[in-house]
């Protein structure tokens, strides 16, 4: 079905508060898990996902770190800040929101938690170009001053035990200002479960950016313009998927910014076969869209209207995925980032005709 004749109310649903997860379980594969298949509905745990994998399968992982992108400080005119860091665009440059009571001007300076200073550089779109000041390079700075940034649906301040479970157990390239939140399920454990029963496992890297959370603000969605983020798949991945592929195996998305990664790198190669390649990505998928490389998809449960739960209901069609989620809520699932998760093992026809 294309975007043009799709409107947000298609993908509303009622969530009670209290069922938007504010801290994680203690483990990290105690996590619930409903498998989605054309007919059925299952409730079952995200440690017990070897049962529905199958050998040969490749689960292909995003391996971005989150940055710890928020800052707080004051202008140089006194006046109370709040950064948060979008994209690193070079050792001491950045683009950033600002929230200010005044926009800061270019050329102005932004002192950043008592520590170091940000000279405003200009505008970009909505963004705000920074250059870090001195000779540390900005991502140490970040490590060192920034604070984690949990998402807005999260009520509270991070906190010490944040910094290890907002992070997946493989995070190793930084630069999101958002964890991959369907990889934040595996432990070591259930890493090498999934191993033993003859399952790969691949990487790609996708920077989450805060445009992740921005609700879609146009009712037609052939209007919405999506966010860019930035992507990297390997030579090793993409030969990976080849011979998964090739052997008749399941190539299985770990969070949809894995599934965008992959996605996007095959709309960038066609018409030719998966490659390495990098880039920048605004893929907006909706049903009707045509996948090129996944067959499956392990998720969290998203948030009404927004751009993720279309890209769901692109792979399972709008009436499972409803009632997949109505069925979710019903069970006091738990959603979102620190939330339960849902897996839908092969892609399945658009039944939102029958």
């Amino acid at each position: 079905m294309p975007p043009s004749v799709l409107t947000l109310s298609d993908f509303d649903y009622d969530l009670p508060d209290d069922l938007i997860a504010q801290a994680p379980l203690p483990e990290r594969s105690a996590s619930r898990l409903l498998v989605v298949g054309p007919a059925t509905l299952t409730d079952s745990r995200i440690r017990e996902l070897p049962r529905w994998l199958e050998a040969g399968d490749l689960l292909v992982f995003n391996d971005t770190r989150v940055m710890h992108a928020r800052l707080f400080g004051m202008k140089d005119s006194g006046g109370r800040i709040e950064v948060l860091i979008e994209r690193l665009t070079g050792e001491h440059e950045a683009l950033a929101q600002v929230r200010a009571s005044k926009t800061p001007r270019a050329g102005s300076r932004l002192r950043m938690e008592d520590a170091f200073d940000f000279e405003v550089l200009g505008r970009d779109g909505e963004f705000f170009r920074l250059r870090s000041l001195g000779e540390t390079p900005l991502t140490a700075l970040l490590e060192r001053h920034g604070r984690l940034p949990l998402p807005p649906y999260i009520d509270r301040a991070a906190a010490d035990a944040d910094e290890q479970r907002y992070q997946t157990v493989y995070a190793r390239e930084t630069g999101s200002v958002a964890a991959p939140t369907a990889g934040l399920h595996f432990d070591d454990e259930l890493l090498d479960a999934v191993a033993a029963c003859g399952v790969r496992r691949a990487h790609v890297t996708l920077h989450v950016g805060a445009g992740t959370f921005q609700p879609v603000r146009t009712d037609n969605l052939a209007e919405h313009r999506m966010h860019s983020e930035q992507f990297q798949l390997s030579a090793d991945t993409a030969q990976a998927i080849a011979d998964t592929k090739s052997a008749g195996g399941r190539v299985i998305a770990v969070g949809t910014t894995s599934l965008r990664c992959l996605e996007s790198a095959a709309a960038a190669c066609a018409p030719g076969p998966l490659a390495a390649c990098r880039g920048d990505t605004r893929l907006f998928i909706t049903p009707g869209y045509d996948f090129r490389v996944i067959d499956g998809l392990l998720t969290n449960f998203h948030l009404p209207k927004s751009t993720l739960l279309m890209l769901v209901s692109a792979l399972a069609g709008r009436q499972r995925v409803r009632a997949a989620y109505a069925h979710a809520v019903a069970q006091r699932y738990r959603f979102f980032s620190y939330g339960d998760a849902m897996f839908i093992p092969a892609r399945m026809k658009d039944n939102d005709e029958v």
